[in-house]
Formats: structure tokens, sequence, C-alpha cells
């Protein structure tokens, strides 16, 4: 058994594990404090993920890919703490989030879409004053003062992302089209799709409360959407429609 102590969006989490793989990935995140909770992965957790990883492969109709044992730890240590974090009124997001000036900016989409294409286009645009918080699975936490996002060590292929926290000022939705336009819209049009990027536990009573933190979310931020396309200019266009929204 393998043992550590991360802080994970403003959360103390001890990790016991089979393997010593998930350590490396979360040691920018090692922390010396009690932890708040303990995940502690058995064997039939990384089973759950390795038939969770082939059911996948077998909808989009590929052959089942063989991962290996300390990668597939590496996710169900994640889903375990994205089943936790709704009872701290935190959630998992799948987006890319960037933060400029301070303030942060998440672009979630279907996959596919282009969302870290898009965030890839603001530091291009915007230099050191882009930062990357997390290119594909933050954390938000929703606090009396509004929404927190955070980096966290699962932050896409290419590691994107820093061991930070930002004031989530906007939510984007990204969808391809044939100009650059950015409109906001209302926290109905939005629902439905963050719900569906929204990681939503399997336990009721997590779900419950995520469910509850996602109706907060939507009256936390301001919401858009933005067709791009792939012509940076694309980041000027979203930053220009969302720099000057206050809530």
């Amino acid at each position: 058994m393998y043992t550590g102590t991360y802080r994970i969006a403003g959360r103390s989490i001890a990790i016991e594990s089979q393997y010593p793989d998930v350590h490396a990935y979360c040691a920018a995140y090692r922390h010396a404090g009690e932890p708040d909770f303990t995940i502690r992965i058995t064997p039939a957790d990384i089973d759950r993920e390795r038939d969770k990883s082939a059911r996948e492969d077998q909808r989009q109709g590929i052959a089942p890919r063989a991962f290996p044992e300390g990668y597939l730890e590496e996710l169900a240590v994640y889903r375990q703490i994205a089943d936790r974090m709704p009872a701290y009124d935190t959630l998992l997001i799948h987006g890319s989030a960037i933060a400029l000036d301070g303030a942060a900016y998440l672009f979630t989409a279907r996959s596919g879409t282009g969302k870290s294409t898009h965030t890839r286009f603001w530091r291009q645009t915007f230099g050191s004053r882009a930062v990357m918080i997390n290119d594909d699975k933050p954390l938000v936490g929703l606090t009396d003062a509004g929404a927190v996002i955070y980096g966290t060590p699962y932050n896409g292929k290419h590691r994107l992302g820093e061991n930070l926290s930002a004031p989530l000022k906007s939510i984007c939705i990204l969808e391809r089209g044939a100009e650059n336009a950015i409109r906001p819209i209302s926290s109905g049009e939005a629902y439905s799709l963050l719900l569906q990027q929204v990681y939503r536990p399997g336990d009721p009573a997590a779900l419950g409360l995520t469910l509850k933190l996602v109706d907060r979310l939507l009256t936390q931020v301001r919401l858009y959407r933005l067709a791009c396309n792939l012509d940076p200019a694309a980041a000027q266009v979203a930053y220009d429609g969302m720099k000057g929204c206050v809530l």
C-alpha cells in the first residue's frame, strides 16, 4: 500500500493506493496537514475502471484498450474524490479553464468541439496575462462570496494547469461556427448542456447535492454561448464579450 496526503480544491485528502503512480501524478499538490477525508483504492476499484473503459471503447466501435494498472488507479482516485466533493460544496466540470488578470473563465462543450484549442488561442493572444488553471477536469467550489475554480493534478493529456485557484467569472459554452460571435444566455439555456459536462456521482445523496450545486452555480456566474472557428481571433472576441460582465 502506498500513501500520501494532498491538498486539492481547498481540502486535504489522504490517498491509499495499490500502486505508486498516483502519488507521482499528484506530487505538486502534496500536503502535510491532517486529511479531511481518505481515499482507499482496492483492486476492485481498478477493475471497475477497466470495465468502464472497455464499455466506452465498445460504444465508440473500437477495440478495448489495455491500460496499465497504475493509470486505471489514477482514474479511480479522481472518481472517488469527485464523489466526495459535493459534500464540501464542490463539483467537477469537464472543461478548459483559464485565468486572465486574476479572473477565471471556463469553456465547456461536448468532446471534440475545441475547448483546448480555444484556450490555447487565449494564451497566444494574451501572453503572460493568461494562466491555465486546468485544461480538462477542474473543480468548482461554491461559496457565499461566489464561485471559485481550482487547478487539480487531473488537467488533461498535455498536463496544462497550475496548483492555484481564481474566482470564476463566466462559463462559456462553445460551439463551432463559421464566424466568431458571443452572446449572453440564460440559465435555462445553459442548464442542459452544463449538466452533461458535470460529473454526476452514482450515490443518490451525492447526486442530489450535485444537482443543487449546479443550480447555485448558475446564479453565481455569467453564462455565454460562443460560436467560434479556428481563427485565433476567437480569443479576443470571447474576452471582449465577457470582460465587462458583473454579477
